[in-house]
């Protein structure tokens, strides 16, 4: 099966998203980018490049049910009558089911609250996420998954390999034959910036926990190469995820000396300490950042918390390497 990459972009998240295609005697597209003018019309060209064009498509597989990943899906799907592939838990997002749409902001407003997010920092992200709203596109009708289902793509397949933490429903999908394991990784694991865990997805109530798992898994997977939703191909896996965990561990010895140098602290101050001033959509990601952590310390018996504020008990004894 050829894999090329066709390089999108967009201002309004992490940037140069990569959508990837991939041809055998059937052609899928793994993830679309945003709905606009210039990442359709980029889709379009590549397509044109290999001598394809959307109506050739026959798949159409999504990582997870962000904006920059899922746009062109439903557009694409009428245009051509691919079936499009997600996860199970990300999927009424995608297809934009009305109850899960109304839960999903009503946990993403309950968290504004117990993060101890400022009205003016508030009303500001709330503007951002309103203008995101078209970037989704149209919504697709899709074929759920959940980890280890085949998805035969000709006479080839993929499989799904679930990776939670950045989103609930997260997935990447592996092909492998018997020279090579590879792993469409989506934004589980990026070249050069750590994905967002905590904000990305409020749903997910042990994000950290459940993200380093992930990072674990894709460790000890033993991946050729690792094709990332944002920028170069990854083509040592293993030890980027090993990187990422030891950035966490990083980051929450950052937090621990925050909370010990200052009064008790929720997670929009301890983002604030580790971040500064926020805009856009780091508004969220900076204290869901924060709080991912502190939940993570929290469950493990290293910080306290009462109403989303966090303490460190000056006798208490912890080893973080056995948290990483």
């Amino acid at each position: 099966m050829n894999i090329d990459t066709i390089e999108l972009s967009n201002t309004q998240f992490e940037g140069k998203n990569n959508a990837y295609l991939l041809q055998g005697n059937e052609i899928a597209l793994i993830d679309t980018g945003v709905s606009t003018s210039r990442s359709e019309e980029a889709l379009r060209t590549s397509l044109a490049d290999h001598g394809l064009s959307v109506a050739d498509l026959d798949h159409i597989l999504l990582t997870h049910h962000h904006e920059d990943h899922i746009g062109l899906a439903g557009s694409f799907q009428r245009e051509s009558g691919a079936t499009v592939h997600a996860h199970s838990a990300d999927a009424p997002l995608i297809e934009r089911e009305s109850e899960a749409v109304d839960r999903f902001n009503e946990q993403q407003r309950t968290f504004f609250d117990r993060s101890g997010m400022p009205a003016g920092a508030r009303q500001e992200l709330l503007e951002f996420l309103t203008q995101l709203t078209d970037l989704r596109g149209d919504p697709a009708d899709l074929i759920s998954h959940d980890d280890g289902d085949i998805i035969p793509i000709g006479d080839q397949q993929l499989t799904v390999f679930q990776t939670p933490g950045h989103t609930l429903g997260h997935i990447g999908y592996v092909l492998e034959d018997e020279n090579e394991k590879e792993l469409f990784a989506g934004d589980s694991l990026l070249p050069r910036y750590t994905p967002n865990v905590g904000g990305a997805d409020v749903r997910v109530s042990n994000p950290l926990e459940l993200y380093l798992a992930t990072l674990r898994r894709i460790r000890d997977a033993d991946f050729d190469r690792a094709y990332p939703g944002h920028r170069h191909i990854i083509t040592d896996p293993k030890a980027r995820a090993q990187e990422i965990i030891n950035h966490h561990r990083e980051r929450s010895e950052r937090i621990i000396e925050v909370l010990t140098d200052s009064a008790p602290a929720d997670a929009w101050t301890v983002s604030a300490e580790l971040f500064g001033d926020l805009s856009g959509v780091h508004i969220l990601h900076g204290p869901g950042e924060a709080h991912a952590h502190l939940h993570h310390l929290t469950q493990n018996g290293i910080l306290t918390e009462e109403d989303g504020t966090y303490i460190i008990e000056s006798n208490t004894e912890y080893q973080l390497n056995e948290l990483f």
